[in-house]
């Protein structure tokens, strides 16, 4: 008797246990096909980029010259590299341009996010025009403001025919202000992204705590060093993170705009490999140079996407 419940028992439990349904041709197809799009782009991807991350890395490893060579020299390359006079004076210009970007453009989108969070008229027109900048094409970018500051056709010029016969400003021209000129082009570029960045933050913040501060007596000022712009911590970080990248990996700005002169006045670390792997036949330095500047960016990249997955979890 007991052994007949048991077993009923147990047939009841196999019975109520969902049995495993498998997915039928078209559910597997649905899954399936989204795979099959992005493979090829995936695979592309795998060997045109990381696949020739992997061989510049080795590239700076070796002796190679014109053409790729697979003899191995160890950090030959990186003590030549260090020792280049050429790539210190790249590595000076790199800090200058860097530091004035990152923090002029930080500021100047700051402060057009503030202006047009105070809900003024006309902010769906500015928007767009502040932005529009972004729009272009380092190229075309340099190519303009190389005509604007160019002492013969561009500004100055435009001045002396209006009359101001003493205005000068040939920054473009000088060794000591030339990098300067790079930095005016790539803050008018790059402001009216910063700025919806910080305006996309400002627009998150919770409106009960500024209302509670307002209630409290707190000052615009306050409000604004207290509790508004500590909010905006994400917004820094990701401006930084971005304005830092684009700076590292600047090419085509200096090329379009200076060309890296005068002399070597504008020569930043993009330029510089450009130069020795192309031009000077020194595959094996550029090479050294590339990693540099990958390493660099990977620096700043890495703890940044670390804190980001890690507030994601």
């Amino acid at each position: 008797m007991v052994d007949q419940t048991n077993s009923s028992v147990a047939m009841a439990a196999d019975y109520a246990m969902p049995t495993a349904v498998k997915p039928d041709l078209r559910t597997r197809l649905q899954n399936l096909i989204p795979k099959l799009v992005l493979s090829p782009s995936l695979a592309l991807i795998l060997v045109f980029v990381y696949g020739f991350i992997i061989f510049s890395v080795y590239l700076s490893f070796t002796g190679s010259r014109i053409l790729p060579v697979y003899d191995w020299v160890g950090l030959e390359n990186y003590e030549k590299l260090f020792r280049l006079r050429h790539w210190s004076i790249a590595i000076k210009n790199l800090g200058i341009f860097a530091g004035l970007y990152i923090a002029i453009c930080t500021a100047i989108g700051l402060s057009l996010a503030i202006f047009l969070d105070q809900k003024i008229r006309g902010e769906g027109f500015l928007r767009p025009i502040f932005l529009y900048p972004m729009a272009l094409s380092f190229i075309v970018t340099g190519t303009a403001w190389k005509w604007f500051l160019d002492p013969g056709i561009g500004l100055e010029h435009t001045m002396h025919l209006w009359g101001w016969e003493s205005f000068e400003f040939n920054w473009i021209k000088d060794r000591n202000f030339a990098i300067y000129t790079v930095v005016i082009a790539a803050v008018w570029q790059t402001s009216g992204f910063v700025m919806a960045m910080f305006l996309a933050g400002l627009r998150g913040i919770d409106n009960e705590i500024l209302k509670a501060a307002q209630i409290d007596g707190a000052s615009n000022w306050n409000m604004y060093r207290r509790i508004i712009i500590p909010q905006l911590r994400p917004a820094f970080l990701s401006a930084f993170v971005i304005l830092s990248h684009l700076a590292i990996k600047s090419y085509d700005l200096v090329v379009a705009l200076t060309g890296g002169g005068p002399g070597r006045a504008t020569e930043v670390p993009a330029t510089f490999m450009y130069s020795y792997t192309f031009t000077r036949n020194q595959m094996g330095i550029g090479a050294s140079s590339a990693v540099i500047m990958l390493m660099t960016i990977a620096a700043i990249m890495v703890p940044y996407l670390y804190a980001e997955l890690r507030e994601k979890k």
